[in-house]
């Protein structure tokens, strides 16, 4: 359609040229630029080396053209990851170890996203992590990280359970920052006193895609008062060991599986002190590991979080090195902005999410960073959000500093207001903030072709070279 518009426009002005038809000026100038910027996109999105130049088709095969017929109101050709940038050496950097591990079946890769109630409920993101360890064969990847957050009393992500008879504490870091607890990369705890503890893990859904063979449990740092034992019969160990100074402790396994049964005893001898004889036990989460090639995709979600939720978390880079990120994605920012317009700070709101940024980057300096806007929301749901536009601003602000890119999910759905009319196509629940069901899935699903659509923009850069030529 833009090529037939400028070829109009083209012919137009040719035309008032060759009869010597008289025109203003402005008029002239106007119709030049519209040709000459139409021209120009036509020709950086085939030919340009620059990241931020090249565009890709609107749909990338996993969504169907039938879909964008029947939500005209989606922005499809605004699904990719916008750079602001000629280059992206961190985005460089993940795309020749993810083509390497593809080409080889060799070696993982660590996948973050963070956010707020949208990825505790982890539906698009685990669509995401379905589609990423079963896009290319041969690479399974691993579950990463998981907390029972049903012990928290707090909704559980659906694809995994787990249960215990004991009884727990939950800690929040949205709503509680009690002395005894520092958190940690998921901004969540649980603690029992109880002297004997259980819990069962077990995987719901097609998530025994990612068996288990090696479990990282982090909890209380310091001597720790608690032995911890595995089903000898369902779940052997080959070893075991802890590191108090972490907190960590790591069990490795005989052989793989999708469900286990762990036991916390508390140690009760004389070699024991009495302070630590008598403190509880503290989970703050489990990573579930295996030798299988891949990506690993852990999603960190708190009801209610924001930037300002996980900004304070005491062990926030040091649990995140255990497994350094290779991608982290940022989608925090509709708490922050869920505020009327003149209490919202872009100023705090940026300085937050860069000293956030800072943080994974400690963990991982070549770390691609992806921050998403997020979606149109209404404030109380009778208000316009304008939050989003301003949050929106900022981040292309830290993408042109730190050369990474932004998906611009707000712009997909239609910017301003556009949340109502998801809403009425049952896209978005009424309280005009979260999605429905299938409204998360087609969020995945355009989550992953945006990432996909990366790929080719990568594959379609031109290499620079420094071997001579005759």
């Amino acid at each position: 359609m833009k090529s037939k518009v400028s070829t109009t426009i083209l012919m137009f002005i040719l035309m008032f040229n060759l009869y010597g038809q008289s025109t203003t000026e402005s008029i002239k100038d106007t119709l030049s630029l519209q040709v000459h910027d139409s021209i120009q996109e036509t020709l950086l999105s085939r030919t340009s080396d620059s990241l931020n130049g090249y565009l890709n088709e609107p749909l990338f095969g996993i969504i169907d053209t039938s879909v964008q017929s029947q939500y005209p109101f989606i922005h499809f050709d605004r699904n990719h990851y916008q750079f602001y940038t000629k280059e992206s050496p961190q985005f460089e950097h993940l795309f020749f170890k993810l083509q390497q591990m593809v080409k080889t079946k060799k070696g993982k890769l660590n996948f973050y996203h963070i956010g707020g109630s949208h990825l505790q409920a982890d539906i698009y993101s685990n669509d995401m992590r379905q589609y990423l360890q079963r896009y290319w064969e041969g690479l399974p990847g691993e579950r990463g990280w998981v907390f029972p957050f049903k012990m928290a009393r707090t909704n559980n992500p659906w694809n995994y359970g787990f249960t215990s008879s004991n009884e727990w504490e939950g800690y929040r870091s949205v709503i509680h920052r009690p002395d005894s607890i520092e958190y940690g990369l998921l901004g969540v705890a649980i603690a029992s006193s109880d002297s004997l503890i259980n819990l069962s893990f077990n995987y719901k859904g097609a998530n025994e895609n990612s068996p288990i063979d090696h479990i990282r449990v982090y909890h209380n740092k310091g001597e720790f008062p608690y032995k911890i034992t595995y089903d000898s019969v369902k779940n052997p160990v080959i070893r075991q060991f802890t590191n108090e100074r972490l907190g960590i402790t790591e069990t490795y396994f005989k052989k793989a599986f999708t469900s286990f049964d762990v036991r916390f005893t508390k140690i009760g001898d004389s070699t024991v002190s009495d302070s630590v004889r008598n403190a509880p036990l503290q989970i703050y989460g489990f990573e579930l590991k295996n030798n299988e090639p891949g990506i690993a995709y852990t999603s960190i979600g708190v009801n209610g979080a924001g930037l300002y939720t996980y900004r304070d978390n005491e062990n926030f880079t040091e649990q995140l090195s255990q497994s350094p990120p290779d991608f982290f994605v940022f989608s925090v920012g509709t708490n922050d902005g869920n505020v009327p317009y003149d209490r919202f700070k872009p100023e705090e709101f940026e300085a937050n999410l860069e000293g956030l940024m800072k943080k994974v980057l400690r963990a991982n300096p070549n770390c691609a960073i992806l921050l998403t806007v997020p979606n149109d929301s209404y404030y109380r749901r009778r208000y316009l959000n304008k939050n989003i536009d301003r949050e929106r601003t900022v981040m292309m602000r830290l993408a042109k500093k730190y050369q990474i890119p932004v998906w611009d999910l707000y712009g997909v759905m239609g910017e301003l207001g556009s949340s109502k009319t998801w809403q009425l196509n049952k896209l978005m629940k009424s309280d005009l903030v979260h999605f429905t069901v299938d409204g998360y899935h087609l969020k995945g699903d355009l989550f992953f072709e945006a990432f996909l659509k990366w790929v080719e923009q990568m594959e379609n850069k031109p290499r620079t070279t420094i071997l001579k030529r005759n």
